[in-house]
C-alpha cells in the first residue's frame, strides 16, 4: 500500500477537562484536574520541529472562560495541567473496506521518541504534566468540559 503524503503529520486532539485520568494494568497512570487531555498522532515525517509548533500553539489556547464567560485564558491562567496520550489509531484510514489501515502513522521508533520529546517540553511550559504509557491498552476516563474538543494538525499550522 502506498503511503499518503498529505496524511503524514502530526495531531493534537485537544479536550478541555475538568478531570481526566488513564489507568494501564487496571492501575491509574496519569491524573489531572482542570486542563487539557491531548491525544497525540506521530506521522511518518514528523520531526521535533513539528511537535515544538503544536506545543506552542496548544499551551496558548485561550480556551478557559475568563470572568465574564468568555474563552479568553490560556492554560497558564488558569493553572491548568496535561495529561498527554500517545494514540497511534488518529491515522486510521477507513476509505477502503471497513477495517482501518494504520499504514500512515509513524513507526514506533519515532512516535515513542516523538512522544517523549513532547512530553519533556511541555514540562518546561506546565507545571503538571501527567502520561500514559507508550504502547500499552489503555483506559482514558474524563469529564469534558464544555464540551470542548480542538484538533490540531500540524498540516493546518
Amino acid at each position: 500500500m502506498e503511503i499518503d503524503r498529505k496524511r503524514e503529520h502530526m495531531k493534537f486532539v485537544i479536550q478541555r477537562v475538568s478531570h481526566a485520568k488513564v489507568d494501564a494494568d487496571h492501575k491509574t497512570v496519569g491524573s489531572i484536574d482542570r486542563g487539557f487531555l491531548v491525544l497525540i498522532g506521530v506521522g511518518q515525517n514528523d520531526t521535533r520541529e513539528t511537535a515544538d509548533k503544536l506545543i506552542k500553539k496548544m499551551v496558548g489556547l485561550r480556551i478557559f472562560d475568563d470572568e465574564n464567560g468568555k474563552t479568553n485564558l490560556a492554560l497558564k491562567d488558569v493553572d491548568g495541567s496535561l495529561l498527554l496520550v500517545s494514540q497511534f489509531t488518529l491515522y486510521a484510514d477507513c476509505r477502503k473496506g471497513n477495517r482501518p489501515s494504520f499504514i500512515n502513522a509513524g513507526k514506533p521508533d519515532l512516535a515513542e521518541e516523538l512522544y517523549e520529546y513532547i512530553i519533556s517540553e511541555c514540562r518546561k511550559k506546565v507545571p503538571k504534566v501527567e502520561t500514559g504509557i507508550f504502547g500499552a491498552e489503555m483506559e482514558v476516563t474524563l469529564a469534558n468540559d464544555g464540551p470542548f474538543t480542538i484538533i490540531l494538525d500540524s498540516e493546518d499550522s
